[in-house]
C-alpha cells in the first residue's frame, strides 16, 4: 500500500472530510511545491494550506515538520506553523495548518527599499539565532534528526551525482542546534508593511550548524546588499560560500529529479 499521494487521489474529498465544520469556497493547487502537494483552502471563515507528500521518504518528513513546527511555536520571536498532522482512511500522512495573510520573501525581495531589504536580514538573522538557541533536551527525536543525514538521503534516494566531499563537509561542520534546514526566500513571510513576521515548512529542520540556514537563503539569487547584511551578521563568509555550493548542487540535482518525474511543477529560479 502506498504511503504517498498523486494528483489522482481525491485530494477534495479528503480536505472536505477533515474540516467537515467548514464551508469551503475555493480549492486551489499550489505549483511550485517541490516536496509535497500544496492545495490553499479557502472557507467561509479562514484559510488552510494542506500537504500531501509525493512519495514515502516526504511521508516520513511530513512526519517530521509536525513534530519541528509544533515544537518551536512560541519559541522565537516570529510566527511558524501550529501543524495538525493528520491521517486518511488509507493510514497516510498528510497535514495542514492555518494561513497567515502576508507574502514571501521571494515574491518581494527585488521591490524592497536597500533599508527594508538591510531590516529582512537582520529578522533572518535573528530567527537564525533564536532557532539555535533553543534547549533541544526535551525535544521529540524527530526535532533532533541531524540535517546531514537527512541532506544523504535526500541525495541517495533522488540523486546520486553529487560528490560525497559535500555530505563530508556538512558532517564535519554540524553542530547540536537546531536549523530550519530549507531557509529558502519562499519560507520567510513578509507582512504588508514588508515586515519579516514568520517562517514556514521544517520538513528540512533538524540539528546542524547555523550557517547552513544563512548559506541556504543565500543559495538562490539575492540583491548584494541582502547577502551583505547577511554576512555582518555571520562572519564566517568561507565557510558559507562553501555551503552555499554545496547547497547550490543539491537544488540542481532535486530539480532535475522534479523535472522528470514532476514537470507540471513550476520551478524557482535557482
Amino acid at each position: 500500500m502506498n504511503t504517498f499521494f498523486t494528483t489522482k487521489d481525491p485530494l477534495d474529498k479528503i480536505i472536505s472530510e477533515t474540516i467537515p465544520d467548514k464551508e469551503i469556497l475555493e480549492s486551489k493547487h499550489i505549483i511550485t511545491g517541490w516536496t509535497n502537494i500544496v492545495i490553499e483552502v479557502t472557507t467561509k471563515d479562514s484559510a488552510f494550506f494542506f500537504r500531501f507528500p509525493r512519495n514515502p521518504f516526504w511521508s516520513r518528513m511530513i512526519v517530521k515538520d509536525a513534530k519541528v513546527c509544533n515544537f518551536v511555536e512560541g519559541k522565537t520571536s516570529f510566527y511558524t506553523p501550529q501543524m495538525k498532522l493528520c491521517y486518511d482512511s488509507k493510514n497516510r500522512p498528510f497535514s495542514m495548518h492555518k494561513k497567515i495573510e502576508g507574502y514571501t520573501l521571494g515574491d518581494r525581495i527585488y521591490h524592497l527599499s536597500h533599508t527594508t531589504l538591510t531590516a529582512s536580514a537582520y529578522s533572518i538573522a535573528k530567527f537564525i539565532k533564536e532557532l539555535s538557541s533553543i534547549d533541544l533536551t526535551n525535544a521529540p527525536d524527530e526535532v533532533k534528526y541531524p540535517l546531514s543525514k537527512f541532506l544523504k538521503e535526500l541525495d541517495d534516494l533522488h540523486y546520486k551525482n553529487h560528490l560525497p566531499e559535500d555530505h563530508k563537509y556538512i558532517s564535519k561542520t554540524e553542530q547540536p542546534k537546531l536549523v530550519h534546514g530549507d531557509l529558502n526566500l519562499g519560507n520567510v513571510l513578509l507582512n504588508d508593511k514588508d515586515e519579516v513576521i514568520g517562517f514556514i515548512d521544517f520538513c528540512f529542520a533538524g540539528t546542524g550548524n547555523p550557517n547552513m540556514d544563512v548559506s541556504r537563503i543565500l543559495s538562490r539569487p539575492t540583491p548584494d546588499n541582502f547577502r551583505e547584511a547577511m554576512l555582518k551578521e555571520f562572519g564566517d563568509a568561507n565557510e558559507i560560500d562553501q555551503m552555499k555550493n554545496i547547497w547550490q548542487r543539491i537544488d540542481a540535482g532535486y530539480a532535475d529529479h522534479i523535472r522528470t518525474n514532476f514537470p507540471e511543477i513550476t520551478l524557482p529560479t535557482l
